[in-house]
């Protein structure tokens, strides 16, 4: 189980063309000449290995600007709250946000297609390649221009399992009746195992897991439960689930990125690569760390595959296609769709 694991994400390092955080690559070395600008930068919870894209970036920006260009970065809902951070970059009160699209699939229903559970987005660069692909689809453009929302890049996210108290799981069956900290499209899939999913801020689901308000936290495996300390008080944990992801993206109010000079904004795009590898590295990291010592803090749960196969049978492109129906007459649903699909393959061939 362990190897699996590591093995996911190291495929997806070698697909990236690093082994370790030492061997990021940065953009060129030459100094970017301008004028002083300084971004703030939304952020929930603490840094941690989903952060990690974003510290490269902030620290390379002043590097390679000699300090005039700065984006600062904001942690524990100092500046917002996760789910008003769009809100923030409406009407201006910060230059830059990272949000998650399930936090509110109402704002930003194009997003919501990357949420969708069982997509066949196999490794880390897969999903950075689709998400890509589907945020600059002029439907998404176009939701998030309500916002004065420009995208700049996704901050991806490993696949979801479950993190849980009382008596572990040993079959899909076992999760009926349960209450599932489910967002997205996981959130369906849950349902369609008779689970009783809700949607909560990553910030809330220590103390929601601690008092018993939920039987189960779904996360990215495995450092976000170690980064939101769930692991010192869970019983057990899936770990060949694969539930899907959610999408975050990274975006900066429309003004303000349309007032940099272009060679900041140049600046910008050659970090999205090299940005998204110290992140790659940062999860195979904390993966290490943590597959080692949960044996022994908790039970590790492998669900058996045909009951995970008949799972992504019922969980799966039926749910797809029920979203599709419920939003064709508002968004190009079904062609969002067909892009997800068609992208990954093409991705997934490339190795």
């Amino acid at each position: 189980m362990r190897k699996t694991l590591l093995l996911t994400t190291a495929v997806a390092l070698a697909t990236f063309g690093m082994v370790s955080a030492g061997s990021v690559g940065t953009a060129s070395a030459q100094e970017v000449k301008g004028p002083k600008v300084t971004f703030k930068l939304s952020l929930w919870g603490k840094r941690r290995a989903f952060s990690e894209g974003l510290e490269f970036i902030s620290s390379e920006v002043k590097k390679r600007t000699g300090g005039n260009f700065q984006i600062k970065l904001y942690y524990g809902e100092q500046l917002s709250k996760s789910k008003e951070n769009l809100d923030s970059i409406a009407v201006g009160a910060v230059e830059a946000a990272l949000f998650c699209a399930a936090y509110h699939p109402g704002k930003n229903k194009p997003l919501n297609v990357l949420d969708l559970p069982f997509l066949p987005l196999t490794n880390l660069e897969v999903m950075r390649i689709v998400h890509e692909k589907v945020y600059q689809h002029p439907a998404v453009k176009k939701a998030l221009a309500k916002w004065n929302a420009t995208v700049y890049m996704s901050n991806i996210l490993p696949q979801y399992e479950y993190m849980g108290k009382g008596t572990p799981p040993s079959k899909v069956s076992d999760f009926k009746g349960k209450r599932l900290r489910a967002l997205g499209g996981m959130g369906r899939s849950a349902k369609a195992i008779g689970a009783t999913p809700t949607t909560m801020p990553a910030s809330e689901t220590y103390t929601a897991l601690q008092r018993g308000t939920v039987d189960a936290i779904g996360f990215p495996m495995t450092y976000t439960f170690s980064a939101y300390k769930l692991d010192e008080i869970a019983d057990w944990v899936t770990t060949n689930m694969s539930l899907g992801t959610v999408n975050c993206p990274i975006v900066f109010n429309t003004k303000a990125y349309d007032a940099l000079p272009p060679q900041y904004k140049k600046l910008l795009e050659d970090l999205k690569l090299p940005a998204s590898k110290a992140q790659a590295a940062a999860y195979i990291a904390k993966d290490k760390v943590n597959l080692a010592k949960w044996p022994k803090m908790m039970k590790m749960v492998k669900i058996d595959e045909k009951e995970m196969a008949e799972f992504r049978r019922v969980g799966g492109q039926p749910l797809w296609n029920d979203w599709v129906k419920e939003n064709e007459g508002d968004i190009p649903a079904q062609e969002l769709l067909d892009l997800v699909l068609k992208t990954a393959k093409e991705a997934s061939m490339k190795k």
